[in-house]
């Protein structure tokens, strides 16, 4: 069975985005909505993270690489002014829809095992990334205008 596979990258993805979240938090301190909002996103990836334990004790979870090398591509480090909200909020984009897709696939997988438990943290996590991104969409929406027409 390769469910575990996808638990292990649906974990490190989780993982990794909440670290990212905690970055981008730290570096647009100045900007009070991101800076509390990031930081209570990342708390929400990792009660996701915590919530998948069960699952990756129960079908032997293997950790792929594959979230580490996307998280080390985006994150080298976080960056300044409004540009740099913008495309930091954008990479946190990126690492959410990995683990959007992440949660369609395990998903999937938890109906053909029926794993009727699995498929409850699915769906209540897969709804909570959804926000995460709708969020993330709309503040690059609000933030767009002011550092692409009016930069510095």
């Amino acid at each position: 069975m390769h469910l575990a596979h996808y638990l292990g990258l649906l974990h490190r993805a989780q993982t990794n985005l909440a670290d990212a979240f905690r970055q981008v938090a730290a570096a647009h301190s100045d900007e009070p909505d991101v800076q509390h909002l990031c930081q209570q996103q990342a708390k929400r990836c990792d009660e996701h993270a915590e919530r998948l334990k069960p699952f990756a004790e129960r079908y032997s979870e293997e950790a792929p690489a594959e979230p580490d090398r996307l998280h080390s591509e985006l994150f080298t480090g976080t960056r300044t002014g409004g540009i740099g909200l913008l495309r930091d909020l954008q990479d946190l984009y990126l690492l959410a829809a990995q683990c959007d897709i992440c949660w369609t696939v395990v998903g999937q997988a938890a109906y053909g095992a029926r794993d009727e438990d699995l498929l409850a943290v699915v769906k209540r996590c897969e709804g909570e990334t959804a926000l995460q991104l709708k969020w993330l969409r709309t503040r690059m929406k609000q933030a767009a205008p002011q550092a692409l027409v009016v930069a510095e």
